[in-house]
């Protein structure tokens, strides 16, 4: 992975990235991401000696990244016109696998080196804009046509902000749109807290820096925000029975440990 300008928290995008690609070898691919596959082998050329392994963060990401892309089809369909905000985007192919109609507007941000390579590896298309920005500045909102419903999707983000930050940024969301669905993905408190010890976020150099026991406790923060579910991730249905065997033993003896089911919790809410 060419990582020389990515720092922190950016650098998850290469292991995210390549599970995605190894998904997609599979038989029965959980994601089928084939836009992940092609990147990858542009980026490493070690890529195709690799074999899916059972990485908790790859795995996860397969399977919050298919979770989300549920919702956002479905979301989608009930509303063509819709804004698409896909926040910290990183290298993820979302806007290609869901292909949305050219009534959708679509927008894509993140930093300004990722957004660089999302420009070298990733083709352009119509009706998408790729906005190079850290998420926390909220002036990028004014690049935004408002006055249409909005589809926020900020997937693998919120866990590497501070509560404050998720806040801002949502109730911002929620008062620039007369309505709209947000997908966020949260970790407990005990997992926020204990993440400077978490073996690959250290190899990263990153922590969580945020959490949430009650994953609809971010409703409260606006009075038209409301919880709507979760979906699950490390439980998920179609984790146990997609992914190879040796993952699905990985996790059903990693979901026995207290609190681990739900270490990751995919959120939706709508406005």
């Amino acid at each position: 992975m060419r990582d020389t300008e990515l720092v922190g928290v950016q650098k998850t995008a290469g292991p995210v990235l390549e599970a995605k690609a190894l998904d997609n070898r599979l038989p029965d691919p959980i994601l089928g991401d084939e836009y992940a596959e092609e990147v990858m082998r542009r980026l490493d050329p070690g890529y195709d000696r690799r074999r899916f392994g059972t990485s908790q963060m790859g795995l996860g990401a397969v399977v919050r990244s298919k979770a989300h892309d549920d919702w956002a089809r479905s979301y989608l369909a009930d509303h063509p016109d819709a804004v698409v905000l896909h926040l910290g985007c990183g290298l993820d192919a979302r806007v290609y696998r869901i292909d949305p109609p050219a009534t959708v507007d679509w927008y894509d941000l993140d930093y300004p080196a990722m957004i660089d390579l999302r420009q070298q590896f990733l083709p352009p298309r119509d009706h998408y804009t790729a906005i190079a920005s850290s998420v926390t500045d909220l002036t990028w909102l004014d690049r935004i046509p408002r006055g249409r419903p909005v589809l926020m999707i900020a997937e693998g983000l919120v866990p590497y902000l501070t509560e404050d930050e998720v806040r801002r940024l949502l109730t911002g969301i929620v008062d620039a749109f007369p309505a709209g669905q947000i997908q966020i993905d949260t970790v407990p408190v005990w997992a926020w807290r204990i993440s400077g010890w978490d073996p690959t976020l250290r190899k990263y150099n990153t922590r969580f820096r945020c959490g949430f026991d009650d994953p609809a406790s971010p409703a409260d923060w606006h009075p038209r925000l409301e919880y709507v579910d979760e979906a699950p991730m490390n439980d998920s249905p179609i984790l146990m029975a997609k992914a190879p065997a040796n993952a699905r033993r990985m996790f059903r003896l990693l979901n026995l440990v207290p609190g681990m089911k739900k270490s990751t919790r995919i959120v939706r809410f709508r406005f």
